[in-house]
């Protein structure tokens, strides 16, 4: 009797998943005389704003000429990616520094539309019909679609990419991937994704977002480990050439599948796109005004306000725009680690929260341009505010008695300070709470419990934000706290922030405008003993992993927001982080080569896409590369 491999029994386990899932379609057809109408598209609750016959999306110039580069430096990152160095061009694993870029070489099943807060189209899929109880989704594969070696995208290749992402992707996708069973093909064309019942609102959504790979191409490679060989891919562009921790480009596919499809239609304009690093965000900017890149998001206040006086701004050769952000920002803050005693109780976080001075830091360091965040839904309506509404109370009773009497009224606020970089009575306030938290002082020092010394290393990575810093730590000293900055290399700090080695450390909670099986990731128990995830402050509720389920099974936009609302006022009522601060704009700088459309659409120039919007909708203007090189 033949031996089964893991890998086999894994792939009958499938196949059974799929045999169900077929049998809920013709249970379907018997009912119904027919099979469930092919669809042209998906969103969270179903609406659309594209017809099935629509040409291309309203955003872009489709007239857009093709050629040009555009360069920039790394202004998001995603899984393994850092925005200041690279080893490995495999950016969906954990192990490595991925490249940044390496999803312009993909295609995936369904591609997300600018103008909608979570609609998505035919890209490798031409069509999807959904199940009755829409937890199988059976794709109809294009035929056209192809891998840049000629050789045809077919539904096997898609299984093989949801199966490999959901065992052996990075931990981050597997979390979101929980609730995906597994996907199998039918033959070449058609392929079918299961989900778990009481699945996520949004991970059939997640999962037509995810790469497609080469099924042949890995079929003599391991997926999980970290490699600078160029994997095979099918999207618009594909790995030109690369150097190890300086840059790496992509070279636009000229003859390109999918250049015609109404998903793709006046994008991918730039014969190269280009990533620059840098170790040094002062020296990154250096670099820009030197035009060794040409595009450039500015999120330093300081460079923004002092430093774009240079000779080409002040003779036009480079432009400024400030783009109003009109997307859920998210939360930027200092997170607590509460996995360490220290930190577990909240009175101590509470006191924390009083020795930071955004007023002074934003007046004296940032030139007064940002507002304080509140919330990690900040900028967007799910953020909680006033007294909880009847149906965020329904939410919320269960736990009363389990979470702070303060989420039943007005959510917390960060103090308000008198600007004066120590603010003695927010100081007094932070004394008595560690006083009833059973902190002595002894010598001027602060005790934990065990008679230890109570210290706090902030951890970052960048230079840059030791000015932000020094107030802050200088007021926890006051208060008896040996509060230290500890700066490392990029490498060492993903790796330390990954395996939660840290007492504070950095992080911005991204949204998107329907946030739902990311919020595990954020937020959960599973999420805090899982390496690798962003709920670096060990945040382990109960009531929020209960509120977390409620707002991924939400059945409408105003459920959803409902149960956000809820997550927000329990969240804040923890303390589990210093919140930062919040622009309310993306500052833009650029070398004037480039069109662009006159709108920009509403969801694709946000935190969670930035720069996708420029390198995909963006074109280089002739005419203004000609005249700025007379300029020179």
């Amino acid at each position: 009797m033949a031996q089964l491999s893991r890998r086999h029994v894994l792939g009958l386990g499938v196949g059974g998943a799929v045999s169900a899932s077929l049998g809920r379609f013709a249970r379907d057809a018997a009912a119904a005389s027919e099979m469930p109408a092919e669809m042209h598209g998906i969103s969270a609750f179903g609406d659309l704003k594209y017809a099935a016959d629509f040409h291309h999306f309203d955003y872009v110039n489709v007239d857009a000429p093709k050629g040009g580069t555009f360069s920039l430096i790394p202004a998001i990152r995603a899984y393994n990616q850092s925005y200041f160095t690279f080893s490995s061009l495999n950016a969906f694993i954990l192990k490595g520094e991925g490249a940044q870029g390496m999803d312009l070489t993909f295609v995936s099943l369904m591609a997300h539309a600018g103008d909608e807060p979570d609609a998505m189209y035919g890209y490798a899929a031409k069509s999807v019909q959904i199940s009755p109880d829409k937890l199988a989704y059976r794709y109809t594969i294009r035929p056209e679609a192809r891998f840049h070696d000629g050789t045809k995208l077919t539904a096997h290749d898609v299984a093989f990419s949801i199966n490999t992402l959901k065992e052996k992707g990075h931990p981050l996708i597997q979390l979101q991937m929980r609730d995906v069973k597994g996907a199998a093909a039918l033959d070449d064309a058609t392929v079918v994704v299961n989900f778990a019942e009481r699945r996520a609102r949004d991970v059939p959504l997640y999962a037509a977002g995810l790469p497609i790979f080469s099924k042949a191409y890995y079929a003599t490679r391991p997926f999980e480990e970290s490699s600078t060989d160029i994997p095979l891919g099918s999207g618009p562009y594909k790995v030109a050439k690369f150097e190890i921790n300086r840059y790496i480009e992509f070279e636009r596919v000229k003859d390109w599948w999918a250049a015609d499809l109404p998903v793709c239609r006046g994008m991918n304009n730039f014969d190269i796109v280009r990533y620059e690093f840098y170790r040094d965000r002062d020296v990154a900017f250096e670099g820009f005004t030197g035009k060794n890149y040409l595009y450039r998001e500015e999120f330093t206040s300081r460079i923004w306000a002092t430093r774009y006086d240079f000779p080409a701004v002040k003779d036009g050769r480079v432009k400024r725009e400030q783009v109003p952000d009109r997307t859920p920002s998210g939360g930027q803050g200092w997170f607590m680690n509460t996995r360490r005693d220290k930190f577990k109780d909240v009175k101590v976080r509470d006191a924390i929260n009083c020795a930071f001075d955004f007023e002074w830091t934003n007046k004296t360091i940032m030139y007064g341009a940002y507002a304080r965040t509140i919330s990690p839904f900040q900028n967007s309506d799910l953020v909680a505010q006033g007294m909880p509404s009847a149906e965020e109370l329904k939410l919320l009773e269960p736990y009363r008695g389990q979470v702070p009497d303060e989420v039943f009224g007005e959510p917390y606020l960060p103090p308000v300070t008198d600007g004066s970089g120590q603010d003695r009575t927010l100081l007094r306030k932070a004394q008595q709470l560690l006083q009833e938290a059973k902190l002595p002082v002894k010598d001027g020092k602060r005790l934990l419990p065990n008679g230890d010394v109570f210290t706090v290393e902030f951890l970052i990575d960048e230079p840059s934000f030791q000015p932000h810093h020094a107030s802050f730590i200088k007021n926890l000293n006051t208060l008896g706290i040996e509060a230290s900055l500890r700066v490392v290399d990029a490498v060492q700090h993903r790796a330390r922030v990954e395996a939660f080695d840290f007492d504070v450390a950095i992080e911005r909670i991204s949204m998107t405008p329907t946030p739902g099986d990311s919020l595990r990731t954020y937020f959960t128990a599973q999420a805090a003993a899982t390496k690798g995830s962003y709920n670096l402050a060990g945040v382990a509720s109960p009531a929020i992993d209960a509120l977390v389920e409620k707002a991924m099974a939400a059945n409408t936009r105003e459920e959803l927001t409902v149960a956000c609302r809820a997550i927000d006022r329990v969240f804040r009522a923890g303390r589990y982080w210093v919140p930062q601060w919040n622009n309310t704009s993306h500052r833009l700088a650029y070398w004037d080569i480039f069109g662009h459309p006159k709108e920009l659409p509403r969801y694709q120039l946000s935190d969670y896409s930035s720069d996708v919007g420029e390198r995909t909708l963006w074109w280089f203007d002739a005419a203004k590369a000609a005249k700025l090189d007379q300029a020179k």
